[in-house]
């Protein structure tokens, strides 16, 4: 059978008991290693399982699916995915592939940010589509995300923006060369976000949010060092909230009194919160 078993957020221990059962019997066990990151190495991983553990890179998953699935119709896998295997990144592909060659799966969920943002305290039945901000180039600044922003925001929802990461990837160059050179890991920040959601409507210019919008800025969700901020989109481009992985999340103007109550003690400045709720979201505090 191919198990599919979500990690959580955090680190080492965030597994469920279910999930760490399956891998200390399963005959190999992989990490899904491209979309997402715990908050510690691999090494951790394989000191607590008491076992090697295999990174899965992109090429791997979509390419060699066949090397991972070999044998499983006969023997346990393990494929470990950071957060919910079907959360916020899917593995529904290396499913049907695992059905078309006849053999069993299971799934063991965990948390994921889809519902770990709700530590910001906003309610996740006021969020809508949920997005993803790439990294931003000199000649590529795609704006696809913006539709559904606007379309989430025309029914006052909350819109969780999920931040782009670049694990192994290769330079243009180097791609070009063939040669197998990777670029060092990078994580985008909620400032860096935050600065090319204000590039995005400058451009765009739809009114869909402003530079004073309010957004709540998150790092390490569900690990012990998590932080949480909220201020303007101009307030967030500045902040640092450390290492990654962070969240971005715009408010909708549906937001309830407690919502507002609860994020105001994580704001840049209570005036320049109280200023920006009273202009776009209908209520003072």
């Amino acid at each position: 059978m191919l198990h599919l078993v979500g990690l959580g957020l955090a680190d080492e221990k965030d597994i469920t008991v279910r999930g760490l059962e399956i891998v200390k019997k399963a005959e190999r066990v992989y990490l899904e290693a491209y979309t997402a990151i715990l908050l510690v190495d691999k090494s951790k991983l394989e000191e607590f399982y008491g076992r090697p553990v295999i990174e899965a890179d992109r090429e791997l998953v979509e390419s060699g699916s066949d090397d991972i699935l070999a044998g499983a119709d006969k023997t346990d896998i393990a494929f470990l995915v950071v957060g919910d295997p079907f959360g916020a990144t899917t593995h529904t592909d290396l499913v049907l592939r695992a059905r078309e060659l006849g053999i069993q799966t299971n799934v063991v969920p965990n948390a994921s940010i889809m519902s770990g943002i709700g530590c910001t305290g906003l309610q996740l039945y006021n969020f809508g589509q949920t997005v993803s901000m790439v990294f931003f180039t000199e000649n590529w600044k795609p704006s696809s995300f913006y539709d559904k922003v606007r379309e989430n925001a025309q029914i006052g929802l909350h819109t969780l923006v999920l931040l782009d990461i670049k694990v192994k990837e290769q330079s243009m160059e180097n791609l070009a060369r063939g040669r197998r050179i990777f670029e060092p890991p990078r994580y985008m920040t909620v400032a860096q976000c935050a600065s090319q959601l204000v590039e995005t409507e400058e451009t765009r210019q739809e009114g869909v949010y402003h530079a004073d919008s309010l957004a709540v800025g998150a790092a390490r969700v569900g690990a012990p060092d998590q932080k949480i901020v909220v201020g303007t989109l101009e307030e967030l481009s500045s902040v640092d909230l450390g290492a990654p992985l962070h969240s971005l999340v715009l408010l909708g103007r549906r937001t309830h009194d407690l919502e507002r109550d609860y994020i105001r003690q994580f704001a840049v400045d209570e005036k320049t919160f109280d200023a920006s709720y009273q202009k776009y979201y209908g209520h003072s505090t």
